[in-house]
């Protein structure tokens, strides 16, 4: 079911983080080669900066720095979670086709990007082409997440929960995305008095 919002709700309640009690992943020895075409699970202790065409393997990527997705580039995986430790920022250039899609079990179940809550404000920006799709949700606590462009993950299931949030384009957005192994995230409620 797509959400519709037929008018703004004003002075709602604050919505606890839906995901407080995620683990934060820890960091492994020894580093990953980030010069690869397909890349491995573990820590990136230099940042991503990905060109060309580049699978990420299932796993937990921890990546010490920041993670530039470059014009003209194909990344793909299934599977993934990126931890962004620190302060550390995404940033996708438009041009990019990117398909990646969160696990549907385990610890980090629908948790495609995870912001560090240790970390302290910053921006990303998640860009794309039309047929770019990020499915699974976008964790930021810390930081203002600038999500650009005419898509959204598969079948519209791309959640996207951050400090603050930049929205531009024609994304389809599902509320519902369990079977996709992501949280069911309700709306928050407001409160009226009445005589």
């Amino acid at each position: 079911v797509t959400t519709v919002c037929p008018a703004p709700i004003t002075q709602a309640l604050p919505v606890a983080d839906p995901f407080a009690d995620l683990p934060t992943p820890a960091a492994s020895n020894p580093c990953q080669n980030a010069n690869k075409s397909t890349l491995k699970p573990g820590t990136y202790c230099s940042g991503l900066s990905l060109s060309g065409s580049v699978t990420l393997q299932p796993g937990v990527y921890v990546v010490q720095g920041n993670l530039k997705i470059n014009a003209n580039a194909s990344v793909t995986g299934s599977g993934v979670t990126i931890f962004m430790s620190g302060s550390s920022t995404v940033s996708m250039n438009g041009n990019a086709s990117v398909q990646l899609s969160a696990p549907t079990s385990g610890a980090y179940s629908g948790v495609l990007f995870y912001g560090d809550r240790a970390g302290s404000s910053a921006s990303s920006t998640f860009n794309g082409t039309a047929d770019s799709l990020l499915t699974g949700a976008i964790y930021f606590p810390r930081q203002q997440i600038s999500y650009l462009g005419n898509f959204s993950g598969n079948g519209g299931c791309t959640q996207v929960v951050a400090d603050t949030i930049q929205w531009s384009g024609s994304s389809t957005i599902n509320q519902d995305c369990t079977s996709l192994g992501m949280r069911d995230i309700p709306a928050t409620q407001s409160v009226a008095l009445v005589e």
